[in-house]
């Protein structure tokens, strides 16, 4: 389904990588080894040699901001551009039903983003690149600041997703949560990532 042939930019690279429907791959390696690039080159958000593909279809044959609605990157720390936390969701989004799947009080809608804390922002990230169109999403640490009960519920969701078909590319730092989520497992090391038996 998502597949690259020798991605490269700055020290990462080139990497080969394929990941099936409905599966979730993670990448763990050391800070600064450029776990976050790899999601960006996948993502196209950076300049890089080499291309990825959806269903044999490449990122380089289709404008960028279609490319970006299939395969959807999540940042470990995602922008915000509007006072209001309803202003980041599309129009006609059921808010009152997306909060509680992971555990924000469906009041949240109306809060100014200065009042969210870390775990909270992190959820309404995840929550926001959700779509019908996702066929991928490259997650970047979606679960970091979160505590036990706001990690399974994070958790979860992603797990409905995948049942539906959306793969995942998961970075993180946690080797319980990649034993959880995922059958795939890398490590980035010295720009090449490894496959890892766990």
């Amino acid at each position: 389904m998502l597949e690259t042939r020798s991605l490269h930019r700055l020290h990462v690279g080139p990497i080969d990588l394929r990941l099936e429907r409905g599966a979730c791959a993670s990448i763990t390696g050391r800070s600064g080894s450029g776990k976050s690039i790899l999601l960006r080159m996948i993502a196209d958000l950076d300049p890089h040699d080499g291309d990825a593909f959806l269903d044999g279809k490449a990122c380089s044959g289709m404008p960028a901001p279609a490319w970006r609605r299939m395969v959807t990157y999540v940042a470990a720390e995602s922008g915000w551009w509007a006072e209001q936390v309803a202003d980041h969701f599309a129009q006609g989004s059921d808010l009152a039903a997306l909060l509680p799947q992971v555990g924000i009080d469906t009041q949240a809608a109306n809060w100014p983003v200065a009042r969210l804390s870390t775990g909270e922002r992190q959820r309404l990230a995840l929550l926001r690149a959700l779509a019908p169109e996702n066929r991928v999403l490259l997650l970047d640490e979606p679960t970091s600041g979160l505590d036990g009960d706001s990690t399974a519920r994070v958790e979860a969701l992603l797990l409905e997703r995948m049942a539906a078909g959306t793969a995942l590319l998961l970075v993180t730092h946690d080797p319980q949560q990649a034993l959880r989520m995922t059958s795939q497992h890398y490590e980035l090391h010295d720009g090449r990532l490894e496959a890892v038996q766990r």
